[in-house]
């Protein structure tokens, strides 16, 4: 009878990593399909970088074809959008996607006035940097950013900052210590005689 016991126990916690994984997957889609609702930009035809710093972090967005001009200009416009939206404590969106019990979420939606969040464009795409003095906020920030790239599976990753640890996992496969995309200045997007419009045409 203990043998049986034993066996089933074993068979049962055998179970239980591929259990995890379909849930994982079964999350991921569903996020992934919320995501379509609300980024304007394809999941998969882009990258999402995650990385910590000391007194918050930066969240990157590229085109995975920096010469894909069409999604480079709606990750661009997102995150213009979503830096407005989010530096009055309005994290709708994000909730729309992951839900709202979803980790850091509460303490960044109640932090208005308390955070900074500066949008860079990038070679490829664009960039949120979050700096904070409030280190409770600083640490649901980092829960944030690893809740996004759990949700995000293989369209997202966790970045490397120099002097803070990660728990996060790099899902993309790609080298975290990659030297990252050049930081653009505003005037680099549009030379003098180019049509910002052209490219929709």
């Amino acid at each position: 009878m203990r043998k049986q016991m034993l066996i089933l126990l074993i068979g049962a916690i055998g179970s239980l990593p591929a259990a995890a994984m379909a849930a994982d997957a079964q999350r991921q889609a569903q996020v992934a399909a919320r995501g379509a609702e609300v980024m304007p930009f394809s999941l998969r035809a882009t990258s999402h970088i995650f990385t910590r710093s000391a007194d918050g972090g930066v969240q990157r967005v590229v085109a995975r074809d920096a010469q894909d001009a069409a999604q480079v200009r709606r990750v661009r416009a997102h995150l213009q959008a979503i830096q407005t939206q989010f530096s009055r404590g309005d994290f709708s969106a994000p909730r729309q996607i992951h839900g709202s019990t979803m980790p850091g979420l509460a303490q960044l939606q109640a932090a208005a006035g308390q955070i900074t969040i500066q949008y860079q464009p990038v070679e490829g795409g664009a960039e949120l940097i979050y700096r904070s003095a409030n280190t409770p906020l600083v640490a649901a920030l980092h829960d944030w950013f690893d809740a996004q790239v759990a949700d995000h599976g293989s369209d997202a990753m966790a970045g490397h900052q120099a002097g803070v640890e990660h728990q996060g996992v790099n899902h993309a496969g790609a080298n975290p210590h990659d030297t990252p995309p050049t930081r653009l200045h505003p005037h680099d997007l549009h030379p003098p005689g180019s049509d910002p419009q052209e490219a929709d045409r």
